[in-house]
Formats: C-alpha cells, structure tokens, sequence
C-alpha cells in the first residue's frame, strides 16, 4: 500500500514538473570576472535543488561526526544501564529460586555497575530495590549483621531519592517482618512506628504489628491493632471475636493492682466491654484483687438483659457471678429471681442464684437450687464441687452434720 502510494506522489510530481518547467523558455546568466554563462531555468532550478541536497548531506555528515564521541558515551552507558537492569533481574528470579547466595552477588552487580552509570547513580528506586535484595538474601543466609547494614543502606539511598516513600516504607515493612523472624520484638515495632500513617494502617502493616505487640507482651496494643484489622475484615468473624475476646482477657489478666484494672477496663474499646466473655474474664480478675464490687458493677448490665446473651455467654457471667457474690446486696435478688425462673434449665445460672441465695442467707430457696446444681451434668467439676461444699455450709448451719458428711463426700467424689 505504501509503495502505491508513493507511485502516485511520483506522477503527480511528474504531471506537475511538465505542466510548470516544459514550456519554461526562462534563461539565467552568470557573469564572472569577464566570463558569462547561460544556463536555463529548468537547469538553474535542479542545480540549485542538488547543491541544497548536497549541502544538507554534508552538514548531517558533520555533525554525525562531530557527535561521535557523545553518541559512542551513551551508547556505552546504555549497556551498562541494560547490564545493570539484567543483573537485577537475575537477582530477582536467583532470590525468587531459593539460591540466595547467587542472589546477592547478581544484586551486588547490579549496584556496582548502576555506580558506573550516570542514569542510575541518580536513581533511588533502583538502589534500594537492589539492597533490599541483597539484604533479604542475606536475611535467609542468616547472616544479620550484613543484612542490617545492607538494609540501613537501603532506607538511606530510600530517604535521598525525590517523590512518594514508598520504597522507604517497603524497606521499613521488610525490616520489621524480619526482626519478627529473629524475635526482635522491640526493634519490629519502632520500624513500623517510623511509618507514616497511611501506610502503618496498611493490612499487612497492622498483621506485622499485631504479631510484634504480641511477642512483646503488649497486650492493650496487640489489642488495639486486632480490633483495626477486623474492621479492616483481615479475618473472619468468628477468628476476629475469638481473637478479640482472647487479647482482651490478656490485657486484663496482666493488671497487678486494682487501679490498673480499672484503668485497662476504661482503656479497651466499647465493643470489647459489651463482650460477655470479656466482661466475666474482667469480673474474675477483680475477684482476685479483692474487688468484688467493681466485679458485679461489670456484671450488671449483662444481668439486666439476660435474654439476649447466647447459652454459653449466660453462662460465662453465671459462674463469674459465682465467684464475685461475697458482700453482694439485696438489690440483685429481684433479677435473679427471675433468671432462676426463666434459666432453670441452665446449670450455671442455677449454681449461680443458688449460691447468692446461700450468701444472703436465704436458706431455703438456695437448698433447692444448690441441689439441682450439684447434679446438673452440664456442669463444671469446680461449680458442682463448690455446689456440694455450699451444701455441706448449709447443712452445718442446721446442726445437721450427716447430712454435711454426705454432702462432702459427694464433693469429693467429682472428678
């Protein structure tokens, strides 16, 4: 197609040269130093169109000569960029094949040919991808103290570059993830600290973070950063309230006094505190600081909506209860009449009734209920045990001793 068109353009300069130059009788005469010459115009015109064509010819062989040197200096820096970036590959596709030990010498390459090169002496990008190859090789090598140079180097060559961090903030991720490996702890988290917030709430940032507090033992901060990632849906419900539930008891497992535990309790998210797992792991620890009030003030709002707690949370704050009723008061008994009536079924909130009835001396009504609970087969061994004991308690407070042998000895006999 071409070819035709370029015959059509010759006949049309064909058509247009006869039209124009064949009845041309024009003459041009040249006067020199006493000599004349004629020539025509058609001849005149076409020399003068060659000499152009000539000097045009010239000028470009000249200049193609006289850039020689320069073309010859970026041809020479183009293979050296072309022989970096091949190394880098090679780097690349070594570390991705597990032979880390060819990986670093092919990155070491890249960056010391990409030192000979003008184009990339300048490019940051391409230092810090190089390093952190070498230093991730180093990294599965187990050589750390290369690595950790290696990697300072990286965030450095990172940090000099213009535009976005974003090769600063992979060296820092990276960084962090392998100080995890090493179970550095302390060092993961003042990596991922340096990063700055948009990137620090990145998914696989949060992960990194959340594996870091827990290795440190930061509890409240590993639960914190879980409660990000289940809003960011990182895991599925059912793992992120297990998870949850599972660093919130930690968090208030590692109170020591009182004030700390009030203090951690008003520092967890809401959502945790409406948590009845949580709530009773709560109540448990204050029992064991001797604050068995602040344990029921906890326990209460579950208390008031009982209904609408699933079995196994009625029965989490059932056997908190258990252990946080002594000094409870006459206020909580209308409620647990009503649980009683309404759980009857349910062992934990029989034991659990049964046993505040005991400890407000209601004799009668707990004799009944601490019955039942005894021999509910759903049960704890612990509940039933204590269920017998408070028996036992009760029995002596008749003067009725048989009956609390009878009672001990059942005790004793749960497994």
């Amino acid at each position: 197609m071409r070819g035709v068109i370029w015959l059509l353009l010759l006949f049309v300069v064909a058509v247009v040269a006869a039209t124009t130059l064949g009845s041309n009788d024009g003459l041009v005469t040249l006067y020199w130093r006493g000599w004349r010459t004629d020539f025509s115009l058609n001849l005149f015109v076409i020399l003068v169109l060659v000499a152009c064509g000539v000097l045009v010819v010239a000028a470009q062989a000249i200049q193609s000569l006289v850039s020689l040197p320069r073309r010859a200096g970026e041809w020479r820096a183009l293979r050296r960029e072309r022989a970096a970036e091949a190394a880098l590959r090679e780097s690349l596709v070594e570390y991705f094949s597990a032979r880390f030990g060819r990986a670093r010498k092919a990155a070491q390459k890249a960056l010391a040919v990409a030192e000979e090169t003008p184009a990339l002496a300048t490019d940051a990008g391409f230092r810090v991808v190089a390093e952190l190859l070498a230093a991730g090789s180093l990294h599965r090598l187990q050589d750390r103290s290369n690595r950790d140079e290696t990697l300072e180097r990286a965030m450095k060559a990172a940090r000099q570059g213009s535009g976005p961090r974003t090769a600063e903030e992979a060296a820092r991720l990276l960084g962090a993830e392998w100080a995890l490996d090493d179970r550095d702890a302390p060092r993961a988290l003042d990596l991922l600290a340096a990063l700055p917030p948009g990137a620090a709430r990145r998914t696989h940032a949060l992960r990194l973070r959340l594996k870091a507090a827990r290795m440190a033992q930061q509890p409240l901060e590993a639960l914190q950063t879980a409660r990000l990632l289940a809003k960011h849906q990182a895991f599925s419900p059912l793992v992120a309230q297990s998870l949850l539930r599972s660093l919130a008891a930690d968090t208030l497992e590692g109170a020591h006094d009182v004030q700390q535990l009030r203090r951690l309790w008003s520092h967890i998210d809401a959502a945790d505190r409406r948590d009845a797992q949580v709530a009773s792991r709560a109540a448990l620890r204050a029992v064991q600081l001797d604050a068995a009030e602040d344990a029921r003030q906890w326990l209460r709002p579950f208390w008031e909506r009982l209904s609408e707690l699933p079995r196994e949370d009625r029965e989490a704050v059932a056997l908190a209860l258990i252990e946080a009723r002594p000094g409870i008061g006459g206020d909580w008994l209308p409620r647990l009449e009503s649980a009683a009536q309404a759980y009857g079924h349910e062992g934990a909130v029989v034991a659990a009734v049964g046993m505040v009835f005991a400890e407000r001396q209601l004799w009668g009504k707990a004799r009944r209920l601490l019955e039942q609970a005894a021999d509910a087969p759903g049960l704890s061994s612990r509940t039933r045990r204590a269920a017998w004991r408070q028996l036992a308690a009760l029995a002596r407070e008749e003067s009725d001793e048989p009956r609390a042998v009878e009672c001990e000895r059942a005790a004793a006999a749960i497994d």
